[in-house]
């Protein structure tokens, strides 16, 4: 069965899914959910099937998107002929599954429960100076949405993210760094800023402080794997539906 964690702070079917409890092999098992590697595209989609199951969707209800760390939402419905470029999704409507894919970055999931709207945003270091947590819940909003609760879950922890100076000035908030190995070197916590983020445009925001790359046996890591020398990497799903 596939795995996910859930949180409290969210009522609406939900899971942060982890690697155990699908059919790839090698590099991508074991629940790889990514579509863009060398994984078998079976294998792909008999996890993915199994990650909307598992939340008491279909496979036909999942919805997912070509992501590219920037701040374009939208609002996600009938099946869509091909992937949108965008980082976040909204809807209102039963049955349909919002699909995030991480290897490091922050999935986080959303929802205002009385008005019936989620929404769900992958939220790389880009992606959220950019905006796509507000973008996101703006989006909600004008569907009806008025009291948001979001929870960020598993991403790099700031003890495992290293960073050079470039991105501390794009992040520009040193309330998110700590000191590196050397003058050049900062650690940044991704979690906390998409927190900070989100409280800050209104919303009620928690995080599930988990690390993906020192979790090896539950998490995929685009980081361990680049420190390894490089290599096959494998995704996980976060989903949230109606």
């Amino acid at each position: 069965m596939a795995e996910f964690l859930t949180h409290s702070a969210l009522a609406a079917r939900h899971g942060f899914f982890t690697r155990r409890g699908g059919v790839s092999t090698g590099a991508y098992a074991e629940l790889n959910c990514g579509l863009r590697g060398d994984d078998a595209a079976e294998n792909v989609a008999e996890n993915r099937a199994r990650a909307a199951r598992a939340l008491g969707g279909t496979p036909e209800g999942l919805r997912s998107l070509r992501q590219v760390h920037g701040p374009r939402v939208i609002e996600a419905g009938a099946p869509w002929d091909a992937l949108p470029e965008a980082d976040g999704m909204v809807t209102r409507e039963p049955g349909v599954t919002l699909g995030i894919i991480t290897a490091d970055c922050a999935p986080v999931l959303f929802e205002d429960r009385e008005a019936g709207i989620i929404g769900a945003a992958h939220a790389g270091w880009r992606g959220a100076v950019g905006g796509v947590l507000e973008a996101t819940a703006e989006a909600m909003r004008a569907l009806g949405a008025t009291r948001i609760t979001a929870v960020v879950g598993p991403c790099i922890a700031q003890a495992s993210y290293e960073v050079r100076a470039d991105l501390r000035d794009a992040v520009a908030d040193p309330r998110f760094f700590t000191p590196g190995r050397d003058e050049e070197h900062f650690q940044f916590d991704l979690a906390g800023y998409c927190v900070a983020r989100l409280v800050a445009a209104g919303l009620e925001a928690q995080s599930l402080n988990i690390d993906t790359l020192t979790d090896d046996a539950r998490f995929f890591s685009h980081r361990r794997r680049t420190l390894a020398g490089g290599g096959p990497l494998g995704h996980q799903i976060s989903a949230i539906m109606l």
